[in-house]
């Protein structure tokens, strides 16, 4: 089974809103039911876990039924950290589904995840045992030692790559790393990739794209609602 473990447990402080930023409205709908469609709609996807705040549970439960999300079988409360959400989401899918079953961790605010990045996905992770969607940097980038105030250091961009989600391994991988970051004290790293990094795991990259955006300001969600409005010229290959 493929399940896709969405994390929607982020207080959105920064978005300076009332409500958290996975849940407010665009085009009728919130935040978190574009992302939860984009799964729905992919055929590799039979399953979706979201985990979310303790108080907003049934919330999501009530939108999923609403706009016809019937993959959504499980919702969790998520933790204080992203880290912590994961684990809360892994522990209920290690009561119903087995070890060498396929867990794609996704942001719940990356409502842009195209079909094409769920399908390379999906292929990296068959190829390699994990995947991890990442994009080049296209900018020069400067590593600065006095708190962004100058630098002596040019880092060559083709070196550097940015990791988005989806990340894709087994459900019994995952559930190993998050056993061994207990032990070695390891917490608060939200991305799986990092989590793996540290273990001493080798990252494989998936397709990632600039319109996978994890929205996290109000900057984002300007970007967000263009992006929705705007289609690809027909001349544009």
């Amino acid at each position: 089974m493929n399940i896709a473990l969405l994390t929607a447990g982020g207080t959105g402080s920064r978005m300076g809103q009332d409500i958290p930023k996975q849940f407010i409205h665009v085009e009728n709908k919130p935040l978190i039911i574009h992302t939860m469609e984009a799964f729905q709609k992919h055929p590799s996807i039979d399953a979706i876990i979201v985990a979310t705040l303790p108080s907003w549970v049934d919330v999501v439960k009530a939108y999923a039924k609403q706009f016809g999300v019937d993959k959504l079988r499980w919702v969790v409360p998520g933790g204080a950290t992203g880290q912590e959400s994961i684990y809360n989401g892994l522990m209920a899918l290690k009561e119903e589904c087995s070890e060498d079953d396929v867990v794609m961790v996704h942001d719940g605010n990356r409502c842009l995840v195209s079909s094409e990045i769920i399908s390379d996905s999906m292929a990296t992770f068959k190829k390699h045992g994990s995947a991890v969607a990442a994009i080049p940097c296209v900018e020069a980038v400067f590593r600065s030692n006095d708190n962004g105030e100058s630098s002596d250091q040019s880092i060559p961009r083709d070196q550097l790559f940015r990791t988005q989600t989806p990340h894709t391994y087994t459900l019994g991988k995952l559930l190993w790393a998050h056993e061994e970051a207990k032990k070695k004290g390891i917490t608060n790293t939200a991305a799986s990739c990092t989590l793996m990094w540290e273990l001493g795991e080798k990252v494989y990259f998936s397709r990632g794209s600039e319109e996978n955006l994890k929205i996290t300001t109000m900057d984002d969600m300007m970007i967000f609602k263009a992006l929705l409005k705007v289609k690809k010229d027909d001349w544009l290959k």
